[in-house]
């Protein structure tokens, strides 16, 4: 209260009027300058939130398109490792086939030679057989002496048929 007493009405009413005069110069001069600046500083924050917002909702985008892409690759790769696994197998059993055929094919071929050996030294056997048969016949003809003779031959004879 005691500052009341110091000021004089005047002086108030001189201080107010000063003060709604600033206001009101401030207010025409300065107010739509810094409301202008302001508006503008809002629009131009509002427009990079926007901008922010649509590079972030383009990155989601691009991020799940890379994911897909990634995915499918994925797949791709996948399914490329089964059709070579799948070849692989393939091929195995390819080679395991004309193995087995041509070990057939060497098994038949051996047979065939072993029949022709076989055949080849049972002519032989005959042949041999035929010369010694002969050879005894001659002896047996030539020596005609006894019938312990001719045993004591075909005794002969038999024990040469053995040693071949």
């Amino acid at each position: 209260m005691e500052l009341l007493k110091l000021l004089s009405t005047n002086e108030i009413v001189a201080q107010v009027i000063a003060f709604l005069l600033l206001i009101w110069i401030l207010r025409t001069v300065f107010w739509g300058k810094v409301l202008g600046t302001l508006d503008a500083r809002k629009e131009r924050i509002a427009s990079e939130l926007k901008t922010i917002e649509e590079t972030k909702a383009a990155v989601e985008l691009m991020k799940a398109q890379y994911e897909e892409h990634l995915t499918m690759i994925e797949k791709e790769a996948e399914a490329k490792f089964h059709e070579a696994a799948d070849k692989g197998k393939d091929y195995a059993e390819e080679v395991r086939r004309k193995a087995e055929a041509e070990g057939e094919r060497l098994i038949q071929n051996a047979k065939e030679n072993i029949r022709g050996e076989l055949k080849k030294a049972k002519e032989e056997l005959k042949d041999s057989m035929v010369d010694l048969t002969i050879r005894a016949a001659e002896k047996v003809i030539e020596e005609r002496l006894s019938e312990k003779d001719d045993r004591k031959l075909v005794e002969e004879f038999l024990r040469k048929i053995e040693k071949q």
